[in-house]
């Protein structure tokens, strides 16, 4: 009995504290380099955009349609994180990534199209679709930011900034917007969101900003594209999704 914006809520308030812990731990290092005010700025615009923006548009997207549909519409972000940085910052697309998009997507759309047979196509469901679109877009402009900014400040920094960030818009919007309360829920839903937040939000966070600094957004974005694979065996064997 819980709806996307409580849920996501609970999601952040459970993580905000490692990320604060993290960033005054980053912050106290004798070889911490202050943040310049423009990169004040890009890092709490990336954070919102990342992680709040992305995940209310990820949770409200889910209530209209399967994990195993939002993660095959979700990932077409490695598509849009490679366009863009050729667009934007005339970084040449190699053959090797195009031939690693062309297997991918491959099996993306068959993969999707097993699952559309699967499901009727109401209103609610493209509803649905544009949603998890969106979320696909916010996200890519993240994973873009965060190779442009990590270099220059470090990743574990970088991220503890942005994801506190991006925990406390998720609460003010909560606050705003919700009359429900954080306090008066099932067991079960704190449980799961704990989870959530150390397992799906925590840890993954990091690993990423780790990863975008080792290997690049592009790159990244490619790797990533295990999602969709994953999350529909997980669908499968948790969900009991056909």
């Amino acid at each position: 009995p819980v709806d996307a914006v409580t849920l996501l809520a609970l999601r952040m308030m459970f993580s905000l504290p490692f990320f604060v812990l993290s960033a005054s731990y980053s912050s106290s290092k004798s070889d911490n380099v202050k943040f310049t005010a423009r990169q004040w700025w890009s890092v709490a615009l990336l954070g919102c955009l990342g992680y709040y923006v992305s995940s209310l548009l990820d949770f409200v997207g889910l209530q209209y349609i399967s994990a195993g549909i939002e993660r095959l519409v979700l990932f077409i972000y490695p598509t849009l994180v490679l366009l863009m940085t050729a667009l934007f910052f005339k970084v040449k697309i190699t053959s090797r990534q195009w031939l690693a998009l062309a297997v991918t997507y491959a099996g993306l759309f068959l993969a999707f199209g097993g699952e559309i047979n699967q499901m009727e196509s109401t209103s609610d469901f493209y509803k649905g679709v544009l949603s998890i679109f969106l979320c696909a877009i916010t996200f890519a402009l993240y994973i873009i930011g965060s190779g442009r900014l990590i270099p220059s400040v470090g990743s574990s920094k970088f991220n503890s900034y942005t994801m506190s960030f991006a925990s406390m818009g998720v609460l003010v919007h909560f606050f705003i917007s919700s009359d429900n309360s954080l306090f008066d829920l099932p067991l079960e839903v704190y449980v799961y969101s704990f989870l959530m937040a150390v397992f799906a939000t925590v840890i993954p966070s990091y690993l990423i900003a780790e990863g975008i600094k080792r290997v690049g957004s592009d790159n990244a974005a490619i790797i990533g594209s295990v999602g969709p694979v994953s999350t529909i065996l997980q669908a499968y064997f948790i969900l009991h999704e056909p």
